[in-house]
């Protein structure tokens, strides 16, 4: 088993996924900060609308290819358009009171976009189908996406210049079916020839090897069926998934990941506004896999981090608080009370 102090953050710590709902980027990374505190994150509010939403955001990282948004998506474009602008001033606000919020922090800092797989799923060619219909595009998104969120990662090592080490979380809920095959066409009438896995691994590598220093890079994908072993031939430290989806046969290459040393990310309370549990039942899905996978109680507090099921955009302010709350106070049951 993997020593615990390759992990950045401490025994017994929670963090979110990375949406949160309504408009008011200040009070959303405040309520991270006061929530979060061992492992606080760049809070993203998709109901701000174009540009902030999770492909609009990573999209206004490429370098040298610009977008804009048509009836039917992002597509690429020759130059940027007005809602690309957007995505670049929702950013540079957020990255404004991120600065503010983060004075004085030291420790472990979060971040997180779309992965680029996920991407390539959802953005279009100019005159085309989607990027991931075509290799070379996804070649050249690729390139362009590692260049472009190495510089988003350093500029905000330098707005939180207390961070640690910068867990860089790649969100790819798209992976799974670029993988099986079942993305659909553009025009929906079609699916999308599968990616080969060695050629998803090589792609992955590709922008986790651009990131700088004292990174820590995560994979969080919230649909069924987490390519685990792909996640970690691509170099990726750590793994985000919904634990509610997770099935018993999923659990070898559980297993496998844990024995190579990668964390997990285990999402605990629902996105959406739900009754929450007292903290022995939130902490439970974790517990309970652990004891069945056969690790060691002394390493569950280190090497697995609490998180809500997936962002939460979908929820009320008030219980996307409640829910940061609830993962926090139940990753002590880790620590504390493994075995309960």
């Amino acid at each position: 088993m993997t020593s615990v102090n390759t992990f950045p953050w401490s025994e017994a710590t929670a963090t979110g996924v990375g949406s949160h709902p309504g408009e008011d980027h200040i009070e959303a990374v405040k309520a991270v900060f006061g929530e979060l505190p061992a492992l606080p994150y760049l809070p993203e509010l998709p109901g701000r609308g174009v540009g902030a939403d999770m492909v609009g955001r990573a999209a206004s990282l490429l370098v040298e290819l610009p977008v804009e948004v048509q009836p039917s998506g992002w597509r690429f474009t020759d130059r940027p358009g007005r809602d690309a602008k957007r995505a670049y001033d929702h950013l540079a606000r957020d990255l404004d009171a991120l600065e503010e919020a983060a004075l004085g922090y030291t420790g472990p800092f979060k971040v997180q976009t779309c992965g680029p797989w996920t991407l390539a799923g959802a953005v279009e060619l100019r005159h085309g189908d989607k990027a991931l219909a075509d290799a070379g595009a996804v070649r050249d998104l690729v390139g362009s996406f590692a260049e472009g969120l190495a510089a988003h990662v350093a500029e905000v090592r330098r707005r939180v210049p207390g961070a640690t080490k910068v867990v860089v979380q790649l969100d790819e809920p798209g992976l799974p079916g670029a993988l099986a095959g079942t993305v659909p066409t553009a025009s929906g009438f079609g699916r999308l020839r599968a990616v080969e896995a060695p050629v998803a691994v090589e792609r992955l590598r590709e922008v986790l090897a651009e990131l700088p220093g004292e990174t820590f890079p995560i994979v969080h994908c919230c649909a069924p069926g987490v390519p685990f072993e792909v996640i970690r031939r691509a170099g990726a430290r750590g793994v985000s998934l919904d634990a509610a989806l997770l099935r018993r046969r999923d659990e070898d290459a559980i297993g496998e990941s844990v024995e190579a040393g990668t964390a997990l990310f285990l999402g605990v309370v629902p996105g959406r506004d739900a009754a929450l549990p007292d903290v022995g039942v939130v902490a439970r899905p974790a517990v309970e896999l652990w004891r069945r996978l056969g690790f060691s109680p002394a390493t569950l507090a280190s090497q697995v981090v609490l998180t809500p099921a997936c962002g939460l955009a979908g929820a009320s302010p008030a219980y996307a608080k409640a829910a940061l709350a609830a993962c926090r106070r139940a990753a002590l049951v880790l620590r504390e009370d493994p075995g309960e």
